[in-house]
């Protein structure tokens, strides 16, 4: 999912050390690549933002060219795996859709985030009725293998019209936007494939969870495990192995671990006037209305901190501050509060045990991310002496966006993917060293 508009956050600069922490390597044993039962001759990758090297809150030629797929389908080639072609932007367009750089941290230890606007492979937008405003990137319509489209929910495959909708799924059709009509599931099975993966379903709890609960809805429970079937009876049909991936904690990515109820309650006490009381809570905005926040509140990423001093609103008794009233809490799209937690992990839960029980019933290997991705929380690992951790920029798992992986962050996923693959179809896929893989863009 494409996160727009992320601003300052409250973020304490700063080494973290890592204690006590596993030390793993992905050093192989010498052992020949071998495809075992698997055939990586053409090798397709279904999926969303994730699939297609989404980072840094764009798709951008450098992102698409460290997408885990793109990584896995190296290291396949050893096998006897075949070209994996992707949808790259060009040299001259290389932004893409415009992402963020890191621009250092400021005078008080904020990140400096930075819009890259140059360079960029957008031919314009089209108004779709009932839609509205469609950003339309260059076309890329010659033959691909990685088929991320960023911003897609499971939900969407089968709709004919969702390429006119989406300008990273109409920019590898062949029409233009109000002209398509070919539904994605048609449109990446249209060609004959051996072996692929599938992470696609994340979108489906993402929308509800980045937006606070508000302007986006869950898939529901049902049609998310007749859809995954679906898919997965059509990934299938003509015999291709693969592997697909299990949805990650969405709750427990920095996108809402990283401005949390205490650094906002630490940045309002820092700044307010000398000889005043000291703030003792801060207040949100919930369906059931207002209250205090507490610490199983989830504040998102992009929440822009600023405006909790000074900001006020009319009525008996005003002005009352934004968001230290609870006349004028924090609105609702800044926080997924702890029963919106509790719902969208209940969703996840059961996105994802379809997503195993179909899997396993089809034979095929399961990349448990939100186990995995979980087990980097805290700590975290060390893994060929890199520190890898969940935390923002330090941990060097997820990007600037606080939602999407880092090249190193899609190179963890493409070692545990290829862990899995060899482990159920008897291949020896080597792991690559995540050394050779940046974690910061700053240009």
């Amino acid at each position: 999912m494409k996160i727009r508009n992320i601003t300052q956050c409250l973020f304490l600069a700063g080494l973290i050390f890592v204690i006590g922490c596993k030390s793993e390597s992905n050093t192989n044993v010498t052992v020949a690549p071998q495809a075992g039962k698997a055939d990586f001759t053409r090798f397709i990758s279904v999926g969303n933002s994730l699939t297609a090297g989404y980072a840094d809150n764009g798709l951008y030629l450098a992102g698409q060219l460290s997408s885990f797929p793109s990584i896995m389908a190296q290291q396949m080639k050893l096998a006897g795996g075949g070209e994996f072609p992707q949808p790259l932007f060009t040299t001259a367009q290389k932004n893409g859709s415009g992402y963020l750089r890191y621009g250092g941290l400021s005078a008080t230890g904020t990140p400096i985030l930075i819009p890259v606007t140059t360079a960029l492979g957008v031919r314009g937008s089209a108004t779709i009725p009932g839609f509205g405003n469609v950003t339309l990137y260059t076309k890329y319509t010659t033959d691909i293998n990685n088929y991320g489209v960023p911003g897609i929910k499971l939900r969407d495959i089968k709709l004919g019209v969702y390429g006119n909708v989406n300008g990273f799924y109409e920019r590898l059709l062949p029409g233009n936007a109000g002209t398509n009509s070919t539904a994605y599931l048609d449109f990446v099975t249209a060609k004959d494939f051996t072996f692929f993966s599938n992470w696609l379903g994340n979108n489906d709890a993402l929308g509800y969870a980045t937006g606070g609960g508000v302007g986006d809805v869950l898939t529901p429970k049902a049609d998310f495990n007749t859809m995954y079937s679906e898919l997965l009876n059509k990934l299938t049909a003509k015999g291709a192995k693969g592997i697909v991936a299990t949805i990650p904690d969405v709750s427990a990515i920095p996108y809402f671990n990283t401005v949390t109820v205490a650094a906002v309650l630490a940045g309002v006490n820092a700044a307010r006037p000398a000889n005043t009381p000291i703030i003792a809570n801060i207040f949100i905005s919930t369906t059931s209305g207002a209250r205090t926040a507490t610490a199983e509140d989830l504040i998102i990423l992009p929440f822009p901190a600023s405006s909790l001093m000074g900001k006020s609103n009319v009525g008996p008794g005003a002005p009352f501050p934004y968001g230290l009233h609870p006349n004028n809490p924090i609105e609702s799209k800044y926080v997924l509060d702890k029963d919106e937690v509790a719902n969208v992990r209940d969703f996840v839960n059961s996105y994802n045990t379809s997503i195993k029980t179909l899997a396993n019933a089809k034979g095929l290997a399961i990349f448990d991310a939100f186990k995995y991705l979980n087990s980097l929380k805290g700590t975290g690992r060390v893994i060929d002496g890199v520190t890898l951790n969940t935390s923002f920029i330090q941990g060097k798992v997820f990007s600037l966006d606080g939602v999407h992986l880092t090249p190193m962050g899609y190179a963890v996923v493409a070692n545990e993917m290829m862990t899995q693959i060899n482990l159920k179809y008897g291949a020896t896929l080597p792991k690559v060293n995540l050394g050779n893989y940046t974690f910061l863009r700053f240009n």
